[in-house]
């Protein structure tokens, strides 16, 4: 892990020896179960002069009897490193978007949404069956398995809760990562308001932007 860090960052060096150069910086969003997104961040800590970790949440999606539970991280930095995480990411069954500069003068109102894959697919066809005009610009999905507990209004001892969980972890639940673009500013609260009226997770990029 920590050669892998060295490459790229050497990688990145060969690449700004000239000093007319100016390194591009991206945004990415890295979904997946917890252990994944804990690699991600400890990765991120060893590279934090070039990558910042901007926040990172942990998700319990109740659905029925079930606690689905997903992380998710968002970092920016150095598009080289960045790029590198998100192969990594992929890699190890995550989900992950990379949201480049471009987007801000060429899209209008940007969002990333996350949520599991059926719920998702109800929200984004909901959305479109009102008229709602937006464009999904990345769209990024988990190979590796998320969290399955049973919740805790299910009145059970917890060593057969235990026993179940294996069981619900063998059906594996797909995570889906969207970075979407709304056309006219006057949708964005309604598209939001449908988003999370179902618990999918919104991200509203202007409150993300910077500048160094």
């Amino acid at each position: 892990m920590i050669e892998d860090n060295i490459r790229v960052l050497r990688q990145a060096a060969r690449v700004t020896t000239d000093s007319s150069y100016k390194i591009e910086k991206t945004w990415s969003v890295i979904a997946g179960n917890v252990d994944l997104i804990d690699e991600m961040a400890y990765r991120a800590i060893l590279s934090n002069t070039s990558i910042k970790i901007l926040f990172r949440e942990h998700v319990i999606f109740k659905d029925g009897k079930l606690d689905k539970k997903f992380d998710f991280l968002m970092l920016y930095g150095n598009s080289i490193i960045i790029n590198d995480f998100n192969n990594q990411t992929k890699d190890f069954g995550g989900a992950c978007i990379q949201i480049h500069r471009k987007y801000l003068s060429d899209e209008r109102n940007l969002m990333v949404l996350i949520a599991p894959n059926d719920i998702m697919k109800y929200v984004v066809t909901s959305i479109e069956k009102l008229k709602i005009p937006f464009k999904i610009l990345q769209e990024s999905q988990t190979t590796g398995f998320i969290d399955v507990d049973i919740n805790n209004e299910v009145r059970l001892p917890n060593f057969i809760k235990n026993a179940l969980k294996p069981f619900y972890n063998a059906n594996e639940v797909v995570l889906i990562t969207l970075l979407v673009s709304i056309k006219n500013d006057e949708d964005i609260e309604k598209f939001q308001g449908i988003a999370t009226s179902n618990k999918i997770f919104v991200i509203d990029f202007k409150d993300i932007v910077t500048e160094d």
